[in-house]
């Protein structure tokens, strides 16, 4: 399930199954203890991992057992870099809904990209929008 290479980054490959999104996220977590990150940014770091996993195994994926999501992470600098890669159709993230406006205050998702949006420093996707690129500066 991981591969780790030369250059420090690691790859791990999972099923469209929402049961392996903790053990990748703790994976993480685990792998930047040296780090000795305080609280707050493991939190956000966390939370923003689960999301973007769970957006590409349920949305990207549609929990189709069968297709994969691959999830690759590594050290640039004071960076920590995470990408989270479906084998969907992918989406056009530029006509995300606003989450906080009146008309989508009341509704039951898409609120996961917004707040990742806020707790993460930089969020890129590619342009099929299946894959999704998250920076976190570790200062």
């Amino acid at each position: 399930m991981n591969r780790r290479s030369d250059t420090g980054k690691v790859s791990i490959e999972i099923p469209s199954d929402i049961k392996y999104i903790r053990k990748v996220s703790s994976g993480i977590l685990k792998w930047l203890e040296p780090r000795k990150l305080d609280d707050s940014a493991l939190f956000d770091i966390r939370l923003c991992v689960e999301e973007v996993i769970r957006n590409a195994i349920t949305h990207g994926n549609n929990s189709d057992l069968g297709l994969k999501v691959l999830i690759s992470y590594w050290l640039e600098g004071d960076s920590l870099i995470i990408e989270v890669e479906d084998e969907g159709a992918g989406f056009d993230h530029s006509k995300m809904p606003d989450p906080t406006i009146e008309e989508n205050i009341m509704k039951g998702s898409g609120r996961g990209v917004y707040i990742v949006r806020k707790l993460i420093d930089k969020m890129e996707f590619n342009d099929k929008g299946n894959k999704v690129r998250l920076t976190k500066y570790l200062k």
